[in-house]
This record gives structure tokens, sequence and C-alpha cells, in this order.
């Protein structure tokens, strides 16, 4: 999943990013709050790291913004500023964590492990779906019991599938989550990687291609 890191200090947005990047989480940066809600309103992210102390709108207010308009999207406050009282003010303004400077890699992986695994309903990390089992965390598919070994562009596809299951996922949507940093994921790449998906799957679960809107992962039927 493509999580969003909001931080204008490039030194400590390096960390946030290599730390996140070990975790096998694609991410993407910006300096501002203003540059933060351009790249929500094109691309879907599953988590937003922001700093408190932007230029411009501040964290705290880019907070404010997401919640007042609807968003759900977790977010992550990082701050150099870790009075009671500022931590009182970002969750009362709707931010679902917060972290104070400096910080440790680990501990920002596993909170931001924490705070997804809440926002998609899974219990443990685990989504389950009749004959599937999907581990967030542990990043494990099992069919039947029997673990279904995928590759890491495979397994962000199914991750993406499964937390929206029954939902249509439109295609760009799947190639901005499989794509790099470094490298631009085609429409073609990513029907390649579903017509592998849906070979690993078998019969246990469907992909279905909805033309000119995307694609619907949906439950096997029970017999």
């Amino acid at each position: 999943m493509r999580l969003l890191i909001v931080e204008d200090d490039d030194i400590v947005a390096d960390a946030i990013a290599r730390g996140l990047t070990a975790a096998s989480y694609h991410v993407h940066r910006v300096r501002s709050a203003e540059s933060a809600q351009a790249a929500l309103a094109d691309e879907e992210f599953a988590l937003a790291v922001i700093d408190v102390g932007l230029p411009g709108t501040d964290g705290l207010s880019l907070v404010r913004r997401l919640r007042s308009s609807g968003a759900t999207l977790p977010t992550l406050i990082l701050t150099a500023r870790c009075t009671l009282a500022d931590k009182v003010k970002a969750l009362d303004l709707g931010a679902d964590d917060f972290m104070s400077k400096p910080f440790e890699a680990a501990e920002l992986a596993a909170r931001c492990r924490a705070l997804m695994r809440r926002s998609s309903g899974a219990i443990n990390g685990i989504i389950k779906l009749q004959r599937l089992s999907v581990d967030l965390i542990g990043k494990r598919l099992c069919v039947d019991d029997a673990e279904v070994e995928l590759t890491a562009r495979e397994w962000l596809v199914l991750e993406c599938l499964v937390r929206r299951v029954n939902l249509i996922v439109p295609k760009d949507k799947l190639q901005q989550a499989v794509a790099s940093p470094d490298q631009d994921i085609t429409a073609n790449a990513v029907e390649v990687h579903i017509s592998r998906l849906r070979a690993k799957l078998g019969d246990a679960a469907v992909i279905r291609s909805l033309r000119g809107l995307g694609y619907r992962l949906e439950e096997a039927k029970s017999s």
C-alpha cells in the first residue's frame, strides 16, 4: 500500500521513507499541506504521516481539513512538540496517533501497521474470506489453510483488493498501489499481475473485471 509522508525537512522525510520502505511500503513524499491535499485528490493512500510544523498551513490544520471533508484516512502526527496539550489537541482535531521526534523507525512502522489494521477492520491483521486467509501484517495468503506464495507485486494487488472486498477498485488505483518510486507500472502490467493472482487463487475467490471501471474481489459462493 502507498503511504503519504507530509514533511518539509528532507533529513526527517528521508528517515521516514527509509524506515517505511524497509517495512515493504511504498511512500509518496510531499513538503506542504497544500501538496498533500493535491496528492490525496489524485491518489489513494492507506495512511498519512504528517508533520505539524509545515510551511504555510500546519499539519494539524491539514488534519482538521481532512476530517471536515469527511476523509477517514488514518493519520499519524509527528512533531518535536510533545506536551500533553499538544497530544490532546492533535487527537481532538482528528489525528489517529501521535509520535514525538526523534523517533525509532521500528516503532513508526509498527504504529502505521496498527492504524491500518484498525482501519481495515481486520482482527489481528487477518482478513478471512471463507476459503481465504489474508495476513496483512505477515504478508501471507492461505487458501484452504495452505500457504500460497506471491510475488511482491502480486501481494500489493491482493492487498488493495482484499481491503475493499466486494467493492470496485479502479485500475489506476491498482497501478498506483503497485508502482514504486523508480518504476511506473502500466495498465497492461496490472492485468498480468491480476491474471497470475487469479491462477493462484483458483476457485477460492473471484477477481471480476468490470470494463471501464476496474476489478472487484468476490468471495467464492458456498457450495
